[in-house]
């Protein structure tokens, strides 16, 4: 390297944005996930002995997937490469794997491919690496911020093990921002900075889990902050609260995000929990989700979870999904509140729901049963020629308009699908089989 090579090089160095420069290198200057790189766990050990197989990251942006995968090239003594699905195609793909082989048959030295957003390559892409991860020419490390069981081919899933990063918590991101304002080489002390320790508590909250964008905020904090008489940059909570304006809502329309969300959102009401179905309703709704799929959910939660302890639940829910289709966001917001909090709590039985799932196993198991002739069809000529209807006791001929007669096919007579309980109206009707004698939700003899 020349000398204009070298002064260009280190131009290119005071350029690349903070959050590059921080990267850790080694793994022990890894922040968080402890759950899976802490000193007693198994990757830690694997990239330590350098005896890694086929990994996928799976997380959120900012959560140290492409950090990891640094890391690891730093610290292994095979062949470290690099793509990005982004830009990449199946001939730079093609190239990797020409010079992996060339690689391990002339000094028998392993590859590592690693692949950022490795969602992004289609069907065809992973399938072409599939045999290369299997045969060993390669070992996969891929990053993706898309649920990978949605996303990567199902062969390279079961050939790799899975880790998922989580979020970063507020002392983590804390740790990170200090470090880079002590930090003289690759942080951010050189430039005489005097950071608030309500700003450095502001922006580990305010990022979220993301260490890029708190170390992003960081660097904009520095830039933007003229220095005061003293020399130094000082910046205030004032200052960090000017460089995250909006908190970033983690939401996928169409990822594990979404399902995560709303999975929370209907065990919120059937748990009976108002405040929580709130907050889970907030967060689809500032992330832009579709009301009508939200309107949806509710109808649905309000049979499945409420049945007829409360039947007034769905016609609340029903009512509330045509009313937000006509009157729209952002008061439709409101009108969805109603309904999810009425849900939420109202009294639960899911007795109703059980029974025709339970109805339709037996219905799966036990086929056509022949429905006794006394029920059937008797409206046609000829029918009594057939005992079509022949036998058939007309409730309301009798006291309380009941009387005790067999619904059911004779192969399944005694059994029970709808389990009713004494809660709310279901009570009631317990109550009232009790006082025209019926037997039901009690043990058939």
């Amino acid at each position: 390297m020349n000398l204009f090579e070298a002064a260009g090089e280190e131009a290119r160095k005071k350029e690349e944005p903070l959050a590059y420069r921080m990267c850790p290198e080694t793994l022990d200057e890894v922040v968080g996930q402890k759950h899976i790189i802490g000193k007693d766990k198994l990757l830690y050990r694997a990239i330590k002995a350098d005896k890694l197989g086929s990994l996928i990251f799976y997380g959120p942006p900012g959560t140290g997937k492409t950090t990891l995968a640094r890391v690891i090239a730093s610290s292994t003594s095979a062949a470290f490469r690099q793509v990005n699905a982004v830009s990449a195609g199946k001939k730079d793909l093609e190239n990797v794997i020409a010079g992996a082989k060339d690689r391990l048959g002339l000094s028998g030295k392993k590859t590592i491919l690693f692949i950022d957003e490795i969602h992004r390559f289609n069907k065809a892409q992973q399938d072409y690496l599939l045999p290369f991860v299997e045969n060993g020419t390669v070992t996969l490390i891929g990053a993706t911020t898309e649920n990978p069981y949605f996303e990567v081919n199902g062969a390279l899933l079961s050939r790799s093990r899975i880790f998922e990063l989580k979020p970063l918590e507020k002392e983590d991101l804390a740790e990170l921002i200090t470090r880079a304002v002590n930090d003289p080489v690759k942080g951010i002390a050189g430039e005489m900075v005097s950071f608030d320790d309500e700003a450095v508590d502001f922006l580990a909250e305010a990022a979220d889990g993301d260490a890029r964008a708190a170390l992003n905020a960081v660097e904009l904090a520095v830039l933007t902050t003229d220095r005061s008489d003293d020399g130094l940059i000082h910046v205030t909570l004032e200052t960090a609260e000017e460089c995250i304006q909006k908190r970033h809502i983690r939401y996928d329309k169409n990822g594990d995000n979404h399902y995560d969300v709303i999975s929370a959102f209907i065990k919120s009401m059937r748990g009976s929990d108002p405040d929580a179905a709130l907050y889970y309703l907030a967060r689809m709704l500032k992330a832009g989700e579709d009301v009508k799929f939200i309107a949806r959910r509710i109808m649905i939660a309000a049979a499945e979870e409420c049945g007829i302890a409360d039947a007034r639940a769905l016609t609340v829910a029903t009512d509330a999904a045509l009313a937000v289709e006509r009157v729209g966001m952002p008061e439709g917001a409101i009108i969805l509140a109603q309904a999810a909090v009425y849900v939420a709590c109202a009294p639960k039985s899911n007795a109703s729901s059980q029974g025709i799932f339970k109805a339709m196993a037996e219905v799966e198991r036990s086929g056509s049963l022949q429905i006794p002739p006394y029920l059937q069809d008797a409206h046609y000529p000829g029918s009594k020629n057939l005992d079509r209807g022949t036998g058939y006791k007309y409730a309301h001929d009798y006291p309380n308009h009941y009387v005790d007669q067999q619904y059911l096919p004779n192969e399944i007579k005694d059994m029970r699908f709808f389990e009713i309980s004494d809660i709310a109206y279901e009570g009631r009707l317990q109550k009232y089989f009790d006082f025209i004698g019926k037997t039901y939700g009690k043990e058939k003899k």
